[in-house]
């Protein structure tokens, strides 16, 4: 019986996945209608949200033809020295990760206005209109990777055989990675030099309240929420799930050769977790309580259910076990390393919500260093961000060792999987927190009751501590993928050098010289990248200031009500700002790693110490990045909610000052770190054929 399952599985697990994706995004289209069904407030709050929607849509378009410019130059270099497969696979992986963006930011704009509305007659009612908005950005995001992956790999098997349909894959993983790079920094350049630039003139300059329709920025602020936080997390999420996907199957071709399970075995993990994911979902439109317990309710659901069903799953496809480095691996041993992944989202989750809420002692340290000036709240926040790197990364060390004692490459592949699985629930939680921002937003310029924003700022707040939650989610699970990519991409090497009649002799060892050059240049990628990013951030906020400044100097009237601001001109400025700003940091991983393969006396050994250094120093800045500036945010709402002051306080400017420093590191550099460093091992990857 057992036997007959197995086979039955075997055969079926693809397809399987196939259905289970479908079953995902049937139920995202069902909360689509059911947040476009729900009220939608006044006239005045439609107004503002048309407004909203208006700008970012303009944005968007204008962002995906800049990006098809370079992606046809690299489909056509694809197409002419790869292979037709690759090229094709690269194509859809950039549409896919464009059109999870897309669509999820569309239904954010409407959920924003709802939630509004919603919070006018309850929390409860306002926690599910975002949280089902945010849901189907989850569920595009798993859905559309797992679909476009099998749907693929099912084709080009048929085409062109199971092997070369694996290495085929790659080329949709750099698809999604690269329109990731693009959409995070390009998104990300957006919403901060909005936002700051607000912030500085409207909080500090002008007293003005957030999200108050005085604020000439106010609508570029409020759009660039959604093309940062929902349209560049769902084409973050997407490239790191169909990556790490696409890493498992690559780690099981290429460890456990010959084993058609080693394939299917990702496959069915993606799967189940998409049914997971909607059992999570159904549970935060039942359960009452706190809202942060609330969601996270939906987290562990997901992982309970998971956890059950990977068992039969894993024990029917290894009925025997599997032999990996010679060493025979009971089903019981893939079945825990898949466990390891799935525990690794709490613990990050619960890591990453002590040292960014501000329930917990390290907001506190900030708000409280703020009551003594601007620098002192600035170093607070530095030193917050660099702690918040030990525990994630220790705990990212355990798994990597349990993981690979259990099934060596293969075991830690397994682990991303499962743990990328989660997907679905966790990027619901990260797209929560823009529509809540933006809820607030509405509120305040359609001059809702103030009890209104109470509500919004309450869900806001939760909403900022899941953003980094997600955030540090993404960045661990990036860390863990590079680190299976980076493996694939020796034993990549290993068999093209073998096949071409060579011998492998490559040692990545310290010894050499050249490895340590690598891990040099590959340590200095990220500095650089987030170095461009930063100065990006800081050149648009400082036009948008100027542009405040001006529209309040020329017309006093703003300030007093009886002048309009002009909206557009600030949404014309970030706009052009971020689509030229994000060319040179989002072509910087392709260069480097093109320009060491090409010069020959750097070659794949320099190449190899690359991609270690990208990971290692990548993933401390990452999440220092982000835990760091998320934390400065909610000791400014700490204190806006009438501790130490409260709002217009000597402490409230200080912490409106590391904020604005803060918005940039979690929500552009830091973000964007984690597509890049799998643009660079996939291009390494993909090139070893071509240069080597």
């Amino acid at each position: 019986m057992m036997n007959f399952l197995a086979l039955n599985i075997l055969n079926a697990g693809v397809p399987l996945s196939m259905v289970c994706a479908a079953i995902g995004l049937a139920f995202a289209f069902f909360l689509i209608a059911a947040v476009s069904r729900a009220p939608s407030g006044n006239e005045r709050m439609r107004e503002i949200a048309g407004a909203v929607q208006e700008g970012a849509r303009a944005y968007l378009n204008r962002q995906v033809k800049t990006i098809s410019v370079i992606a046809v130059v690299i489909f056509i270099l694809l197409f002419i020295f790869k292979d037709h497969s690759t090229a094709i696979g690269f194509v859809i992986g950039a549409f896919c990760s464009l059109a999870a963006g897309f669509i999820g930011m569309r239904v954010a704009v409407l959920a924003n206005v709802r939630t509004a509305q919603a919070a006018t007659v309850a929390r409860l009612n306002a926690l599910r209109m975002a949280f089902n908005g945010g849901s189907v950005t989850g569920l595009l995001v798993v859905g559309l990777a797992l679909l476009s992956v099998s749907i693929f790999y099912m084709i080009a098997a048929k085409l062109i055989g199971s092997d070369a349909a694996v290495r085929s894959l790659v080329g949709l993983a750099l698809g999604g990675s690269l329109i990731s790079v693009f959409a995070r920094l390009g998104g990300g350049i957006y919403t901060k030099a909005a936002d700051v630039g607000a912030d500085l003139v409207g909080k500090i300059e002008s007293g003005l309240e957030e999200d108050d329709p005085r604020n000439p920025a106010v609508i570029a602020d409020n759009v660039g929420d959604n093309v940062g936080d929902c349209a560049g997390m769902a084409a973050d999420v997407f490239e790191t799930y169909a990556v790490s996907l696409v890493g498992a199957i690559l780690a099981g071709l290429l460890t456990l050769s010959g084993n058609p399970a080693a394939i299917v075995y990702p496959f069915v993990l993606g799967g189940i977790s998409v049914l997971g994911a909607i059992c999570g979902i159904l549970f935060v439109n039942v359960a009452r309580g706190k809202p942060a317990a609330v969601l996270m309710g939906a987290v562990m659901i997901n992982a309970l259910i998971s956890a059950i069903l990977f068992w039969p799953a894993t024990r029917s496809l290894f009925p025997g076990g599997v032999t990996i480095d010679g060493i025979l691996r009971s089903p019981a041993q893939l079945y825990f390393a898949s466990l390891v992944g799935l525990i690794m989202t709490p613990v990050i989750v619960a890591l990453t919500n002590y040292y960014t809420s501000s329930h917990f002692r390290p907001v506190k340290k900030i708000a409280y260093a703020s009551e003594t000036g601007h620098a002192t709240n600035i170093i607070a926040g530095l030193a917050a961000g660099e702690h918040a790197t030990a525990l994630p990364v220790l705990f990212i060390g355990a798994a990597i060792l349990v993981t690979f004692h259990f099934a060596g490459l293969y075991g830690i592949a397994i682990a991303v999987m499962s743990m990328l699985s989660m997907a679905g629930v966790i990027i619901s939680l990260d797209s929560f927190g823009p529509i809540t921002d933006n809820a607030g937003g509405v509120a305040v310029m359609a001059k809702l009751p103030r009890e209104v924003r109470v509500v919004t700022d309450d869900l806001d707040a939760v909403g900022n501590t899941m953003k980094a939650v997600t955030k540090g989610y993404a960045i661990t699970s990036a860390g863990l993928a590079a680190l299976v990519l980076f493996g694939s991409y020796v034993e990549e090497l290993r068999g093209h050098i073998n096949a071409s009649g060579g011998v492998f002799s490559y040692q990545f060892s310290l010894s050499d010289p050249k490895v340590i050059i690598g891990l040099f240049i590959g340590g200095l990628l990220p500095f650089t990248f987030t170095a461009f990013s930063m100065d990006a951030v800081g050149k648009a906020a400082g036009a948008v200031v100027r542009e405040v400044r001006r529209q309040l100097q020329l017309k006093p009237g703003i300030l007093t009500g009886h002048d309009r601001p002009e909206y557009g001109t600030c949404v014309d400025i970030v706009t052009k700002a971020a689509l030229r700003e994000m060319i040179v940091p989002a072509l910087l991983p392709l260069v480097a790693v093109i320009l060491v393969a090409i010069i020959k006396p750097l070659g794949p050994v320099v190449l190899g110490g690359l991609l270690v250094g990208t990971i290692v120093t990548g993933l401390f800045i990452a999440i220092a990045m982000t835990s760091g500036g998320a934390a400065w945010d909610n000791a400014k709402k700490f204190i806006e909610e009438g501790n130490l002051g409260g709002k217009g306080s000597f402490a409230h400017a200080a912490a409106v000052t590391g904020d604005t420093v803060g918005d940039p590191y979690k929500d552009t550099a830091g973000p964007a770190i984690n597509p890049m460093i799998k643009v660079v091992n996939i291009l390494a990857i993909l090139i070893i054929p071509i240069f080597f």
